[in-house]
């Protein structure tokens, strides 16, 4: 007896041993795939943050895993170290380390497991901006010192970009998605090891932004994330307006064939090229399918997948899928857009007097390539003549039409597609929809006036409200109440309204003089209220409805 109390006494000893020294500089937790070494950092307001960083969730996607599916990590040899940033997947940038072995994710918490004890705090799931060829899951990208000031778990990650996650060559060869599977296994990896870190696997909320926000709906309808989050926001950025979802993308294939000097005859033959060149080649390459300016801002996506017998990831068009009632995963949801989204490229088309005459004289074959909608036809000949005349009164593109010109590109990119989503899945969910538009203007924006040395922002641009959630590090200074007073009031409006959601499915549960006191109201048909996130918060009704409605002329539903 005094035998096994010693043994029992000695395992929990070692037990808070291993805890209490795996605290302070380099944690380290115990998972079902291993022990894992982390690091730490200082939040916002002070609160030590262990961070996990670079850890592998899949085999490296190399060789005769290129263009192939994820393979699941089966055990970590040793213990794993992540305490630095890992590299980020291939695409066309220069300073950051890029390597195709980038299927990397990194785990920030506030309060690990002590024996027994388990906090099991809301986990959040964050998939980044990008348009799925750019961006990575670094620390200085999306740092968590804002939002782990509210007792979560955080979770960013890689996933596989451009050709390299998304080639879709209409066959077994490539049916697509694989960029789209790497984010599923990032869940499978959360509901599996986030225990381990102090997180709630049953209260996972899945965030995107961008193509993230586009991501997000989509796994909202898949098959493969049924069951792995229970709430989403999807911020500025929905798959269900004009873009015509592929479920090909040979063009595509053949012209990245062509770009790097592989045969383009047949998908196995251009796959086999493919596989035996540099990853850099395939990355550095995405910026040359530019085909105006800065347009198409979306190139390779997501495809609805033919069936050969794999697991899909995606089985029908997204807006076939909600109105035949199979949201699969059917969840509360915050969506929204920044009130000035895509202002930055009606700028960079009246700057450039090539861009401007190209876009006046073949007005009817550029528009649909920079608002993305189908090519060619003769509906895509009505949307465009219907576009100038509604925004334009048919007058040419110059600086004076600057802002029209950016009102087209935000309502076809960003409103109406979002507008969309809150409508059909506010008719077709049961769970409740949150709908907002964020108009602050802060002291910094991704998008300034030009002629201002960087001074004065125009409006509230794509991204401009993420660095009220993420520390950007790489581009914007930490917002902090002596400092930056009215930036700081926005980082703790926007993580309480997002951090109460992920643990209540409610932004406001209670009255919060630091929102306003105010209460976000659900989105339904015939209100269609939503939240205004400026200087103060208000409900308004009906975002933009003129020109939504204009959309639904060219776009209606039943067709």
């Amino acid at each position: 007896m005094c035998i096994a109390r010693m043994i029992m006494k000695t395992a929990v000893l070692l037990l808070l041993v291993q805890c209490t020294w795996s605290h302070p500089e380099n944690p380290v937790v115990n998972t079902p795939l291993g022990s894992i070494k982390g690091t730490t950092l200082t939040s916002r307001l002070g609160k030590t943050i262990y961070s996990f960083l670079g850890i592998k969730y899949a085999k490296p996607p190399v060789d005769e895993l290129r263009f192939k599916p994820p393979v699941p990590i089966e055990k970590y040899e040793g213990t794993y170290d992540a305490t630095k940033d890992g590299p980020i997947c291939p695409q066309p940038v220069v300073k950051p380390i890029i390597s195709e072995d980038c299927l990397l994710l990194n785990v920030y918490s506030t309060k690990l497991p002590e024996g027994k004890e388990n906090p099991k705090r809301p986990v959040i799931v964050f998939i980044l901006p990008g348009g799925f060829y750019s961006a990575g899951a670094t620390s200085y990208v999306a740092g968590p010192q804002y939002l782990m000031d509210k007792d979560i778990v955080l979770v960013t990650f890689n996933y596989r970009l451009g050709s390299l996650g998304f080639m879709a060559t209409g066959d077994k060869e490539a049916p697509g998605n694989n960029g789209m599977k790497d984010q599923v296994l990032v869940l499978k990896w959360v509901q599996k090891n986030i225990e381990s870190f102090g997180g709630d696997p049953n209260s996972v909320t899945l965030l995107g932004y961008s193509s993230g926000s586009f991501s997000t709906i989509l796994h909202m309808l898949s098959p493969m994330s049924k069951g792995l989050f229970h709430k989403a926001i999807a911020m500025s950025g929905s798959p269900l307006g004009i873009y015509p979802i592929p479920h090909e993308q040979v063009h595509l294939a053949k012209h990245q064939a062509k770009l790097l000097g592989c045969p383009e005859e047949t998908p196995e033959k251009i796959l086999q090229c493919l596989k035996t060149k540099p990853a850099k080649e395939l990355g550095d390459s995405l910026l040359r399918f530019r085909e105006f300016g800065l347009d198409p801002i979306l190139i390779w996506s997501p495809v609805v997948e033919p069936d050969f017998g794999q697991e899909r990831f995606l089985t029908d068009d997204p807006i076939h899928l909600i109105k035949k009632g199979q949201i699969l995963t059917n969840v509360p949801l915050i969506i929204g857009q920044t009130s000035d989204e895509f202002a930055s490229n009606a700028f960079t088309v009246v700057k450039n007097e090539t861009l401007t005459k190209a876009m006046n004289e073949h007005w009817e074959e550029i528009a649909p390539i920079a608002f993305i909608y189908e090519r060619g036809t003769d509906h895509s000949i009505k949307v465009s003549k219907a576009i100038r005349k509604f925004y334009l009164d048919d007058k040419p593109v110059d600086k004076s039409q600057v802002e029209n010109l950016a009102k087209i590109y935000t309502d076809a990119l960003e409103s109406f597609p979002i507008n969309r989503a809150a409508k059909l899945l506010a008719h077709h969910s049961k769970e409740p929809i949150y709908y907002y538009r964020f108009s602050f203007t802060g002291r910094y924006s991704h998008f300034y006036l030009p002629d201002t040395n960087n001074t004065v922002p125009h409006g509230a641009a794509h991204h401009d409200d993420l660095m009220y959630l993420f520390h950007i590090g790489f581009a914007f200074p930490q917002f902090t109440a002596e400092t930056y007073p009215a930036e700081d009031k926005m980082v703790n409006k926007l993580t309480t309204l997002y951090t109460n959601f992920a643990k209540t499915s409610n932004p406001t549960p209670t009255t919060d003089p630091e929102l306003d006191n105010v209460k976000w109201e659900k989105f339904d048909l015939k209100d269609q209220k939503f939240l205004d996130i400026g200087d103060k918060m208000v409900i308004s009704e009906k975002m933009f409805d003129d020109r939504m409605k204009f959309w639904e002329t060219l776009y209606p539903l039943d067709k």
